[in-house]
């Protein structure tokens, strides 16, 4: 598995119990297990949710799945 598709699969894990759409990046930190501190770690890249919501415009929301937020994140973080 590839460092973003070890990344993925970390985002889209931590977002199993969320509740979708997600409207807001207030919304999506709240979904995180440990809100913007919640760590995605794969090889030597890490990459905590505070960092990825950088990376989010207010045109990705609302986010339909888990899925659909792990897509943006890796695609923009440039893994």
């Amino acid at each position: 598995m590839s460092i973003k598709e070890e990344i993925h699969a970390q985002i889209t894990g931590a977002l199993k119990g969320a509740k979708f759409p997600i409207k807001t990046p207030e919304e999506l930190l709240a979904a995180m297990p440990a809100g913007a501190a919640t760590k995605c770690k794969a090889g030597d890249v890490e990459l905590t949710a505070g960092d990825a919501g950088k990376v989010l415009k207010a045109s990705d929301f609302p986010f339909k799945s888990a899925k659909e937020v792990a897509d943006v994140i890796v695609e923009r973080a440039g893994l």
